[in-house]
Order: structure tokens, then sequence, then C-alpha cells
């Protein structure tokens, strides 16, 4: 499948990895390629990963099934970049969180309780199928969840498509996501991104990222 991410951070890089290790084609769009690839983790994995493409959101968005891997506060700009009409109909996997660190550690959220950034690109882009997944982890897990000691966690998603939804969860049990729990529509959006900065404290607390929420049941 080709697949586009938005995005060039470590998430982006990370999952882009992790997708080309499944035989995906991918292309990482980004604001400004040539910018983007003079940073050392980006030339870094285009050495690595020769086959990836470095190119515009907009060429980024051509693609089948998107992933938006942006920083929480420039996705709605990147959406845009991208452009309506190459979103039209598709899937996008939103694992990107609105955090604010103006006032330090940890982050509060810029969007929170009545709203999510994921309902905000979906209300942006009413033809998009936006499905929220991927967020409440690091970004190796995202692609290794067998990296949590003692069990892999929950996969938390929501998304008012059925097909998309069904879609993002084909993708995380080719990550190797075993416990796939859908909390319903895009609303639900607000709890999973809400649990981010707890996910945040938990790190400090346990000295390290490889962990996640489990729901037993």
């Amino acid at each position: 499948m080709n697949i586009g991410v938005l995005g060039t951070g470590v998430v982006a890089l990370t999952l882009a990895s992790g997708l080309i290790r499944l035989g995906h084609k991918v292309s990482l769009g980004t604001r400004d390629p040539q910018a983007s690839a003079a940073r050392e983790p980006v030339a870094a994995f285009q050495a690595a990963h020769k086959d990836a493409l470095l190119v515009s959101f907009a060429q980024a968005a051509e693609a089948e099934f998107l992933i938006n891997a942006t920083n929480g506060a420039g996705s709605r700009a990147a959406l845009m970049t991208a452009g309506p009409e190459r979103l039209h109909g598709k899937v996008l996997l939103d694992a990107a969180n609105p955090l604010d660190f103006s006032r330090g550690f940890p982050p509060s959220l810029s969007i929170s309780n009545t709203g999510s950034l994921a309902e905000e690109l979906q209300a942006a882009h009413p033809n998009l199928r936006v499905v929220k997944a991927l967020n409440v982890v690091t970004a190796a897990v995202m692609i290794e969840p067998g990296l949590v000691p003692g069990g892999q966690p929950s996969m938390l998603i929501a998304g008012n498509d059925a097909q998309a939804k069904a879609a993002v969860s084909d993708l995380l049990r080719a990550f190797g996501w075993t416990d796939i729990l859908d909390l319903g529509d895009l609303k639900a959006a607000r709890t999973l991104e809400m649990l981010v900065p707890a996910w945040l404290v938990l790190s400090q607390t346990l000295g390290t990222y490889n962990f996640g929420f489990k729901v037993q049941r």
C-alpha cells in the first residue's frame, strides 16, 4: 500500500520505518522538504531507506492511506497545505496530540473536554475519514508493542467510520497489536488525548516510555 506520513519528527520517522518493514511504499510529507532533508535524523532515515520519498504535504497526501504524525500544534495547517481535494474519502490515522508545553512539564492540552484535535481535523475536512489511534504510546511501541515488559497494552481507537476503523485496525495488527479496543465515535478522541498528560507523568515515575494502558475485561 502507498502510505503518506505527514511529519518528519521521531513519531513520523519511526512509523515510516515500521511501514517500510511491512512492505509498504512510504512518502514523508513536510512543509519544506529541502530544509527537512538537512536535519540529521531525516538524513539518517533517508540513508537507511532509499526508496522512501521526502516530499511536500500535498505530494504525500496523494497516497491512498494517510497518517498524521505532525506536531499537534501544526496538524491543522499541515492538512490545509496538503489540500482538501487530495484528502477526499481517504483514511487518516491521527496519532498527534495537542500538547501545550508553554507552562512547562507536564503539558496541558490546547484542546480538551468539549473537543479534540481529531474532531477539529474531521470538522475541517468532512470527507476525510479520521481515526484516532497510537497517540497514547511512545513511537517505538507504536510499531513494536512487544517492547512493553509483561505483555502489550491495549490499543484504543476512535472514529466515525466503521470501514476506516477496520483499515486502521488491520494496520495495527500488522504491527503486532492484538488487543485493539474501539471506543466508538470520534468524540472518544477527547478521552484518548486527555490520557497523554497522565502518560507523560507516568513515564517520569517509571523511568521508561515503554509502557501503556491495559484494559482488563
